[in-house]
C-alpha cells in the first residue's frame, strides 16, 4: 500500500534486507564503497535514498562524513538500529528536491534508485538537487540498469526475471511513456499475493542530457563498481559526473 513512506513502508522494511541479502554481500558493497570513498576524499558525502545502510554504513566505517535523504521513515528505523547508524545524518524528504545544509564532495544514488523517480521531470530535478549540494569539482554517482527493451518480444509488455515453485517476478514496460513496473507474485498456503513498484525507466544518454542541465559534465561510466568497460552488452552502469572546478 502506497503510503507517507512512498512505496517502501513498514511491511517492505522488515524485509528488505533480507529480500535483498545478495545486494549486501561483502563483493556487492566493498568495490562501491571503495570508488565512493575515493571521489569523497577529504569531503562528505549525501546519499540520496539511503534507505536501511547498505552503502552508507560502511562509507561511514571508512571516516567519511555521510549524510543521507529518505522519504521513508520505516526504512531509515531501520538503518537506525544498526551499529555505527550515529554517526550518520538522515533527513525525511523527497531527494529530488529536499535540502540539506553544507557542500559535499559527492552524491551518490545507488541500486536503481533513479529509476523510483516516475517522471522525468523528477528525474531532472534530482540532477539539479545533486548539482547543488555539490562543491566546486565534486561529483555525483548513479548505479542503474540499462533499460532491456531487448528482451522485450513484439506485442508483449512484461519480462519475467524470477520464477520459482513459491514465487514469481516480471517487469512490465510502457515504451511510449518509459513507465515501467516490477510486479511479484508470491504464492503463500495456495493463495498468491501481488505487490508492485512504479518506476520509469531511463537511457545512459537521457541521465548525461540531465546532467548538462544541470551543469555536470560526465567524467567516468562503467559497466560495475570495478570499473569494468561499459559496452553495448552491458546490462548496468555505473555513471560519474563531475561539477565543474570553476
Amino acid at each position: 500500500m502506497h503510503d507517507e513512506d512512498g512505496y517502501f513502508g513498514e511491511n517492505v522494511a522488515a524485509t528488505y534486507d533480507a529480500s535483498s541479502a545478495d545486494m549486501f554481500r561483502p563483493d556487492m558493497v566493498d568495490p562501491a564503497v571503495d570508488v565512493l570513498a575515493e571521489l569523497a576524499g577529504d569531503g562528505r558525502a549525501l546519499e540520496f535514498g539511503i534507505g536501511t545502510g547498505r552503502i552508507a554504513l560502511p562509507l561511514a566505517g571508512r571516516e567519511v562524513p555521510v549524510h543521507g535523504i529518505d522519504m521513508s521513515r520505516a526504512m531509515v528505523s531501520r538503518l537506525r538500529a544498526k551499529p555505527g547508524a550515529d554517526t550518520i545524518g538522515v533527513t525525511i524528504g523527497d531527494f529530488a528536491t529536499t535540502r540539506v545544509p553544507g557542500t559535499f564532495a559527492v552524491a551518490y544514488l545507488v541500486f536503481n534508485t533513479i529509476n523510483n523517480l516516475t517522471t522525468q521531470d523528477a528525474q531532472v530535478d534530482c540532477f539539479r538537487n545533486a548539482a547543488d549540494h555539490l562543491r566546486p569539482g565534486g561529483c555525483f554517482v548513479v548505479e542503474v540498469t540499462v533499460p532491456e527493451l531487448r528482451r522485450l518480444p513484439p506485442g508483449q509488455s512484461a519480462v519475467p526475471f524470477r520464477i520459482g515453485p513459491t514465487g514469481w517476478a516480471f517487469d512490465t514496460y510502457d515504451v511510449v511513456t518509459q513507465a515501467m513496473s516490477s510486479n511479484y507474485v508470491t504464492i503463500v498456503d495456495g493463495r498468491a499475493e501481488h505487490w508492485s513498484i512504479p518506476f520509469r525507466y531511463v537511457w545512459p544518454a537521457e541521465l548525461d542530457l540531465m546532467a548538462r542541465l544541470a551543469g555536470l559534465r560526465l567524467r567516468d561510466r562503467w559497466e560495475t563498481w570495478t570499473r569494468a568497460p561499459f559496452t553495448s552488452e552491458s546490462r548496468r552502469h555505473v555513471s560519474v559526473w563531475e561539477k565543474p572546478a570553476d
